[in-house]
């Protein structure tokens, strides 16, 4: 078995690079710790903190594929964000012109949770702590 530390960070890859710099940063409120362009991939990789702890990856890459299906591909099925009052932050997010499904709660947990996208159509969740 691999003596795994936890999760280091998440890759998004993005269709319009400064739209989504803007969404993660501006609407989720992201802070940029790095931000690089590979001239010879013609690529932005911009490095994203939460808290002070890095955890998104966001790059941008000439005419990336499209996610195959919605929302049940194979791969990543959504990325969860912890938040303290969930009416209230879908209420930002709304008064933003970002749609969100109506809150639900979790059977298992009893805890509040909804689902948004970026500006790619990624599945976001906001989850109440």
């Amino acid at each position: 078995m691999l003596d795994l530390k936890g999760i280091h960070h998440i890759a998004i890859i993005c269709s319009n690079y400064s739209v989504s710099k803007a969404f993660y940063t501006e609407v989720l409120g992201f802070e940029i710790l790095q931000e690089v362009y590979r001239e010879e991939r013609d690529s932005y990789k911009l490095d994203l903190a939460l808290n002070g702890q890095y955890i998104i990856e966001l790059f941008s890459f000439p005419d990336p594929a499209e996610r195959p299906s919605y929302p049940e591909a194979r791969g990543l099925r959504h990325l969860a964000f912890a938040v303290e009052n969930i009416e209230k932050q879908v209420a930002l997010l709304n008064n933003m012109g970002i749609k969100t499904e109506p809150i639900r709660v979790d059977k298992t947990s009893d805890k509040k949770f909804t689902f948004f996208t970026d500006p790619d159509g990624l599945p976001l969740e906001l989850y109440e702590v």
